[in-house]
């Protein structure tokens, strides 16, 4: 049912629920696709290991730029795993909706999706009775934020073998002092958002400086670490492009 059920994805058809998709596919085969998809038993991981496998193969390298974001599904009801009203990147606004933390593998005008994981706001993992009732796996009843799912996540397309230069994030995750720090510890090279009234240390070179300052917005643009230091320190950026502030080698 696996390659029936993601030609249904990727292929013709406004509607993308499983029985539309059996009709179209698998005529008379509705349960057996239902049971595939609603019972999860099939292990997700040599699948993710093919992916990052292939991705790396395509666009990795030191010229390739791992993006972490978010991305959200509106939805009506109250059921779906995950869902809360919550903002939603797609519309702009708050909403009914799940919230998915994305990795993409990014080369030039190439990007690859490598990873996808679903964020379960507080509304869900401090209600037992509700994660038990939508059958939330044991291992996922910890809260974990945008940024520590990202973490988690990073560190495994790395096991895998994935290769980039540079890590980049919007301000949803540049925010996190904790994140920025935990992708020094790995050695990482980062450019992430940071908010306009972000506290940081208004200067162009990483030397220590004991009075941090409010970030001038029409100046500065993001915040990054530079290659040989473990502090980060404030770029001022003209432009407002934060893959083409990543061009001079020297950051």
């Amino acid at each position: 049912m696996c390659p029936l059920y993601v030609a249904g994805l990727i292929g013709p058809g406004d509607r993308k629920s499983v029985g539309p998709m059996a009709e179209r596919l698998a005529p008379g085969d509705y349960d057996q696709m239902h049971h595939f998809v609603s019972s999860g038993v099939w292990d997700g991981g040599p699948l993710e290991e093919e992916l990052a496998h292939q991705a790396n193969t395509l666009v990795g390298g030191p010229e390739a730029v791992l993006v972490i974001d978010d991305t959200a599904l509106p939805k009506k009801g109250s059921h779906s795993i995950g869902v809360a009203p919550q903002y939603a990147s797609a519309l702009g606004k708050n909403a009914n909706c799940q919230t998915l933390v994305s990795l993409t593998l990014a080369r030039g005008e190439v990007p690859v999706a490598v990873a996808l994981r679903l964020f379960l706001p507080v509304s869900w993992t401090s209600d037992a009775n509700r994660m038990t009732r939508a059958g939330v796996p044991d291992a996922c009843w910890a809260p974990r934020s945008k940024p520590e799912i990202a973490l988690i996540e990073i560190d495994r397309v790395l096991a895998a073998g994935l290769t980039f230069g540079t890590v980049l994030a919007d301000a949803g995750y540049g925010m996190s002092a904790p994140f920025r720090q935990e992708l020094s510890a790995r050695g990482l090279i980062w450019a992430v958002g940071i908010p306009g009234r972000q506290k940081v240390y208004p200067r162009t070179s990483c030397s220590p400086g004991p009075m941090p300052a409010a970030a001038d917005p029409a100046k500065t643009r993001f915040l990054t670490r530079c290659r040989d230091r473990r502090r980060p320190c404030l770029q001022r950026l003209p432009g407002p492009s934060l893959a083409g502030a990543l061009a001079p080698r020297e950051r």
